[in-house]
């Protein structure tokens, strides 16, 4: 069979808190690990965008343009069972990004991806992976 979830590949996380939105895949496991403790069934370490940025407006003063234009994300594990994969890749580089249980590791690693994330966002590519789905 062929792996088609890859790192880069932009999936729709389709249950939990984050169902609807969008992800990219950084990290995959496709056989599982079978350690005691450890997740058996092939699974996928995903950044994804919790809040989506908003329209702006031309007329918009700079200020309100800057707050509407923030990106909230997440860092998550799922289940492949959990995603649906789409037909785009997202080319930004999260090697260092992991599942963290220190909350001061966990928020620092939260600013480097909403960094690399908005910064991606001003330049206008991938504007599809920075709409919100309408369904």
């Amino acid at each position: 069979m062929v792996r088609f979830l890859k790192p880069g590949k932009v999936v729709i996380v389709t249950s939990g808190r984050y169902a609807g939105r969008k992800a990219v895949i950084v990290k995959n496991t496709d056989q599982g690990e079978k350690a005691k403790g450890k997740r058996p069934y092939p699974h996928a370490v995903v950044v994804g965008i919790s809040r989506y940025p908003r329209r702006v407006k031309i007329a918009m003063p700079k200020k309100k343009i800057a707050k509407r234009s923030t990106v909230k994300p997440f860092i998550k594990t799922y289940n492949y069972t959990h995603l649906f994969p789409t037909r785009y890749n997202l080319d930004i580089d999260f090697k260092t990004v992991n599942v963290l249980t220190d909350p001061a590791a966990k928020q620092k690693q939260q600013k480097s991806v909403k960094r690399a994330l908005t910064r991606r966002y001003k330049t206008g590519k991938n504007r599809w992976f920075f709409t919100k789905l309408r369904f």
